[in-house]
């Protein structure tokens, strides 16, 4: 009996040693987060700021959030700044985002009151002059709309006595009993190279100070531009919202990355093998399906700003947004020929590490990190010591296009035969 015994242990290390014939374990980790269900395509185009940071009224007033389109990625060198480390002093080199960003128009402000079930709206300020490209957001087809009369009545208000008297109580009415002041802001959409003309929307809160001061600010602001520069600095952690890049229809081994089946299973081996139980009668939601993949609405947190550009003037010399103290080239980032797919940055920008959601010209929220940042990696201060300009459209080899001059020779200059 023992001999037997024996014999089978000895069979079964041999059999598991060909991995044939042996079945996987029966427990495993499970595929794809439940956290982020349903899977489906977002609701809106563009970021929707669904918290802001908390207010602290002894701070300057000022605003939290902003707008951008993204433009493109490119890498950096520099050198790393961590004292313990085996890299410490040494050069890394890091995957950057550039995120074109316009100044915003404020034309408008909300009061919002403290309510047992949440905040609630209760008066909204409009400026007296609103743009085309805003009005169009209000419109489903513009170009078919014959009368065009969006606020129209409301801007006659700022023609009479009455009207401002109106507007004026409205505004002590906020300051008065609003706990929230935000304003609203919306892109400056036609000075990008984008086929687009409808601006994107945005309410932004306003932090710091008293409700009398924030209302002050918002109205002070009407009918102005507000740039990146005055919402962000350099060396800041930001968040991200934004929509994914959609990925259309696909199937559980790519949407949830489940282990495909053996070669010879019947019927297609990209599935789940089995997908539940017979009772209950009925599929499970936390089951792998196939169905919609990308397009999803997400947030990515604390994403450091590594540079603010400045815009480009329309005529005269470049800015040299592209140098650094230790690479004296002078040169913007823009890459050469541009950013694939999207073109040439000649606004402010921001640079940000690592990537971010959606494809190129993906309208993009970026809010004020949600909590105070004290880490040793947030506190950091970045010292960019080269930033990759080359062709993103190939293998790109040089930096400038002098450098390619220099590099080819002249050109002989073409010349036209006549028959």
């Amino acid at each position: 009996m023992k001999k037997i015994i024996k014999n089978e242990n000895i069979f079964k290390q041999t059999l598991s040693i060909d991995g044939n014939c042996f079945h996987r374990k029966f427990e495993a980790p499970r595929h794809g987060n439940l956290g982020f269900r349903p899977r489906k395509r977002a609701a809106r185009h563009q970021g929707k700021v669904k918290s802001f940071p908390k207010d602290d009224r002894t701070q300057k007033v000022h605003l939290t959030a902003f707008m951008g389109y993204k433009a493109g990625m490119t890498h950096v060198v520099r050198d790393l700044e961590k004292p313990g480390s085996k890299m410490h002093k040494k050069e890394i080199v890091e995957a950057v985002t550039i995120i074109e960003c316009p100044p915003m128009y404020i034309v408008g402000l909300v009061g919002y009151i403290e309510t047992a079930q949440g905040l609630k709206t209760y008066k909204t300020v409009w400026a007296q002059h609103l743009s085309d490209n805003f009005r169009r957001r209000l419109y489903k087809n513009w170009y078919k709309s014959k009368s065009k009369k969006a606020f129209t009545k409301y801007v006659k208000q700022y023609e009479t006595e009455e009207g401002k008297k109106s507007i004026e109580a409205t505004l002590q009415a906020i300051k008065k009993r609003c706990s929230v002041v935000r304003v609203i802001a919306h892109t400056q959409i036609h000075k990008l190279k984008l086929t687009q003309k409808k601006a994107h929307v945005l309410e932004i809160q306003v932090n710091g100070g008293s409700i009398v001061e924030k209302v002050n600010f918002a109205v002070a602001n009407f009918e102005k531009t507000v740039n990146v520069t005055g919402v962000f600095a350099e060396n800041e952690l930001i968040d991200v919202i934004g929509v994914t890049k959609g990925k259309g229809f696909n199937g559980v081994i790519k949407r949830w990355g489940v282990r495909k089946l053996p070669r010879k299973t019947h019927k297609g081996l990209r599935k789940v093998a089995c997908i539940g139980a017979w009772h209950p009668s009925r599929v499970s939601t936390t089951v792998p399906r196939a169905g919609q993949l990308g397009y999803h609405h997400r947030i990515e947190r604390n994403k450091k700003i590594y540079r603010i550009g400045q815009a480009q003037p329309e005529d005269g010399k470049q800015i040299s947004t592209g140098k650094t103290e230790y690479d004296l080239t002078e040169k913007t980032i823009n890459p050469m020929g541009g950013f694939a797919h999207y073109g040439m940055v000649k606004h402010e920008f921001l640079m940000i590490k690592g990537c971010c959601a959606g494809p190129r010209k993906r309208a993009l929220t970026l809010r004020k990190s949600i909590t105070p940042q004290t880490s040793r990696a947030a506190l950091e201060k970045i010292s960019i010591k080269f930033i990759d300009t080359s062709s993103k459209f190939g293998h790109g080899l040089h930096q400038t296009a002098e450098d390619k001059t220099k590099y080819f020779g002249v050109k002989k200059a073409r010349t036209t035969t006549q028959n």
